[in-house]
Formats: C-alpha cells, structure tokens, sequence
C-alpha cells in the first residue's frame, strides 16, 4: 500500500452522537451521505486505499461507504484495522454482524495486537495514521477522547484533514 494513495479515517461512537445510535434519525442520514460524499471525493483526488478502525458509530458508516463506492470503483481496496481480536464481542449481536459483514467484505484485515489493553485503540490510530496521508473525521469538537487525539497526531503528521462536524447541514 502506497501512504500517498492512502486514507484512513476516525470519528465518534453512537454515544458521542446526538441521535446516539438511531440510524434512521435524518441528523444520521445526513451524516452518513456527507461520509460517502467525503470518501467520493478523497477517490477523486487519487485516494485508492481506505483504513477504518472498525469501531461502533462512525467508523462502521465509513466502511459502508467505502464498500458501497467500491461496487463502482473496483480499483478501491478498504483496510479494517483491528485493534485486538475481541473488539466487537460485548457489542449487540445486530452490530457484532454488521461488523462481520464488512470484514467479509474488506480488502485487507489487520490485527494491530491480539490482546486487549488500555494502549490498544490508540495503537490502532497511530498504525492508521501512519500509513496513510489524509484523515477523514467526524468530529464534534471536544477536545478530549479517540477521536481528538486521532486528528491531534494526524495533524501533527502532516497528513490532509476533512474534518465533518456533526452540526452541519446536508
């Protein structure tokens, strides 16, 4: 994988999001089409390769996209990064398959540590951003958590950022 064609991306989980996780809230919806416009336009501007952390909310519409881009765009290839074997195991089973399904469905699939620990997710974001040279976040501008951190070392790297507030308007 070439860091220059590479995108990865963070964003919040649905206890972070106003509509938590009620996908059919139009809040949501306009989200997730803002994702999809985001991973449209990263494929145009040369953006072949897309890594997701895996994680509930966010990271899950970014997948969906990526995949769902991936039926027109072949050329597209969707990393899911794992940060430990057992991430979805306490999630609810409609989601633990949502999870699967996209794993199914990924190019590549990469366990950053078997194991859990408190340093596991934060691995998987600097493994994400280390190979990658644009970020796409969803970011509600909280200074604290996974996602801040994320876009705080992406742009100390260097890396291109779209930022997507979760206050904006579709």
């Amino acid at each position: 994988m070439d860091k220059g064609t590479s995108c990865c991306f963070t964003g919040h989980r649905p206890d972070k999001l106003p509509w938590g996780g009620r996908e059919a809230d139009p809040r949501c919806q306009a989200l997730k089409a803002r994702v999809a416009r985001a991973v449209e336009e990263a494929w145009a501007a040369g953006f072949t390769h897309f890594i997701c952390g895996m994680a509930r909310g966010c990271d899950l519409y970014f997948a969906e996209a990526v995949l769902a881009l991936r039926q027109r765009r072949p050329e597209i290839a969707l990393e899911c990064a794992r940060p430990c074997e057992t991430q979805a195991d306490s999630w609810p089973a409609p989601e633990r398959e949502r999870y699967q399904n996209i794993l199914d469905r990924c190019n590549y699939e990469t366990l950053v540590q078997h194991h859990y620990d408190r340093f596991c997710m934060a691995r998987r974001n600097r493994y994400m951003v280390d190979r990658s040279s644009r970020l796409i976040a969803v970011y509600n501008g909280v200074p604290k958590g996974g996602t801040a951190q994320t876009l705080a070392y992406a742009m100390k790297r260097g890396l291109e950022t779209c930022i997507l507030s979760l206050e904006e308007t579709p």
